[in-house]
């Protein structure tokens, strides 16, 4: 059995770039056909180009996934382009960096209002026909819940959070027939990462190659990833070969996250 996905039809939220983009490309080249969606139109169109260049089919769906109706028209626009949907992979949101004292009731609204309720409702919109075709949710999630910071703690709620709802939807997708699992990325070189190590330059005065050095020693991990590393271990989970995974969130970090260690007893 190997990774390709002949005739599967992928939807990708948060699609435009970085995360997303690696992962919509990765599975087309395994030969599905791909829902983009996202919020810059530009954007997506250039990744739309990207999967017909693979020889693929794309669709673009320009939406914010927080407005009321938005996920059930996404849904219901795959439905109509494609007739099914194998897989959906839940990438898009991003939680706001700062002090406890300085973030804002707002900025929590925000925080969950993508990356947890939105993806909430899209996978309840979309169960119906991932229950017919058998298929398959992943979550983009992170490491924030694993490794709590105090500057980052919107992301590790939010990130704790779907984690469970994945867990929580793994139990009745066992029911259904539709495998759910996680990706917990760590530090992986994205235009956030870029806007983090232009701060990390600044203040050190270190030139790029050593402040992703100095950055890399301080995370004590083996590198940074890539947008590439996690597209490809989606593409194994929802291959045949990963299909036995199920529940599963899956640390990709460079060993960022001190791995848990068993009590032994006498």
């Amino acid at each position: 059995m190997g990774l390709d996905l002949p005739g599967k039809v992928a939807l990708v939220t948060g699609a435009s770039r970085g995360i997303g983009k690696g992962i919509a490309l990765e599975l087309a080249a395994a030969g599905c056909d791909v829902v983009l969606t996202g919020r810059d139109r530009a954007a997506l169109a250039g990744v739309a180009q990207d999967v017909r260049a693979l020889g693929r089919k794309a669709a673009v769906h320009v939406a914010d996934l927080t407005a009321a109706g938005e996920p059930a028209g996404l849904v219901q626009a795959t439905a109509r382009e494609f007739g099914r949907l194998d897989i959906l992979v839940n990438n898009a949101g991003a939680a706001k960096r700062g002090s406890f004292f300085d973030l804002s009731d707002q900025d929590w609204r925000d925080g969950f209002g993508l990356k947890f309720f939105a993806h909430v409702r899209l996978c309840r919109m979309a169960w119906p026909q991932l229950k017919a075709a058998g298929g398959t949710v992943v979550f983009i999630s992170g490491i924030g819940a694993r490794a709590p910071v105090a500057d980052y703690m919107i992301g590790a709620s939010v990130i704790g959070a779907s984690i469970a709802f994945m867990k929580a939807l793994a139990d009745l997708g066992k029911r259904d027939g539709v495998q759910v699992n996680a990706v917990n990325p760590g530090t992986v070189d994205t235009d956030r990462f870029r806007h983090r190590l232009a701060i990390i330059m600044q203040k050190t005065g270190l030139d790029e190659a050593a402040a992703i050095e100095h950055h890399r020693n301080e995370l004590d991990v083996t590198r940074f990833g890539t947008p590439a590393d996690v597209a490809g271990l989606v593409r194994f989970i929802v291959s045949p070969p990963g299909r036995w995974l199920h529940g599963s969130a899956i640390d990709a970090d460079g060993g960022q996250v001190v791995p848990l260690r068993m009590s032994t007893y006498d």
